[in-house]
């Protein structure tokens, strides 16, 4: 008797000393943990916040290059360059060009992504590492040398213009016509960004289990519906992942249309951030920062109509 009264009375004991001891810890193991996340923090604060939060402020000032030298001449404008940015055509064009990049870019990337993932999951899995490194070498190429072989590529006589010449059919001024233009841009911009997608969407069908694709298969259901009432489904997570990348790299669009085109021709082809970039250039500071905040708020809102649509369901 007296040592099961030991045993049980000892239960709140050791739970109080638990306790007490988790107490202690609490502040070491706290430490330790800001000692890890300090780094970021300081470089988060200094390369992010403190400039997100100097722009913030001088959207309302009326700041230029001259200001530099003499801050105290900067005048509050508020919500003025709001007014002057959202109004200006040279904006409205490449904001509307910029959509134009996220509506077809984003939707043909994700789906070349995804049909290359399901090839290389299902179909071609002996040399897959090789397939996949030759469709990833795009993401890493150089953007510079890439544009230049583009450039060459859609010349009026270049090799694309020369291959349709044998088939019977005169190629247009690729490079110097609005509309062509823009559709190099993006065919530029879309092989670039296919690896990324296809990497990740093939990382997502490999974690589906095999069992899954069995159990359907034995119920009869073909391969196209086990893709779409199966895997899409349980590539929810993976489809949110791709579809938010690819939404903010298509938003901040900026080396295909300033090293293929430079925004040209009557700019067609400029973006938001090759904007943004040319009224640096201008001298117009307090616009190019109106603009940046623009374009962030834009992305903000995509990103949150995308988390909401596409996230997991409970």
């Amino acid at each position: 008797m007296a040592l099961q009264t030991t045993s049980v009375g000892a239960v709140p004991v050791h739970r109080s000393l638990r306790r007490v001891r988790a107490r202690r810890m609490r502040p070491a193991h706290a430490g330790i943990a800001w000692l890890f996340v300090l780094p970021f923090v300081v470089i988060f604060a200094v390369f992010t916040a403190v400039p997100a939060a100097t722009a913030v402020v001088l959207t309302m000032t009326d700041i230029g290059v001259a200001d530099l030298r003499d801050p105290f001449g900067v005048n509050f404008v508020f919500l003025e360059n709001f007014q002057t940015v959202l109004t200006a055509p040279d904006f409205l064009r490449s904001a509307l060009n910029t959509v134009i990049y996220v509506g077809i870019g984003v939707p043909a990337t994700m789906a070349i992504g995804f049909l290359l993932a399901l090839a290389l999951d299902s179909g071609i899995r002996r040399a897959r590492s090789v397939f996949r490194a030759i469709i990833y070498v795009p993401v890493i190429a150089n953007i510079v040398a890439a544009a230049v072989v583009w450039q060459y590529a859609f010349t009026l006589n270049g090799p694309i213009n020369s291959f349709l010449a044998d088939l019977g059919i005169v190629g247009p001024n690729w490079l110097g016509t609005p509309t062509t233009a823009l559709f190099v841009v993006l065919l530029l911009t879309i092989w670039r960004t296919t690896g990324t997608c296809m990497v990740l969407f093939l990382a997502g069908l490999q974690s589906i289990p095999e069992e899954v694709h069995e159990a359907a298969s034995l119920d009869g259901a073909g391969y196209w519906r086990r893709v779409f009432q199966m895997t899409l489904p349980l590539l929810r997570p993976t489809t949110l992942l791709v579809t938010v990348l690819m939404s903010v790299m298509y938003l901040n669009i900026f080396e295909e249309p300033f090293l293929v085109t430079d925004g040209g021709p009557l700019g067609s082809t400029k973006s938001v951030a090759l904007w943004v970039y040319e009224q640096f250039g201008f001298g117009n500071m307090s616009n190019a920062m109106t603009g940046s905040i623009v374009l962030l708020l834009g992305v903000l809102v995509i990103c949150v109509i995308q988390f909401r649509m596409l996230r997991p369901k409970q």
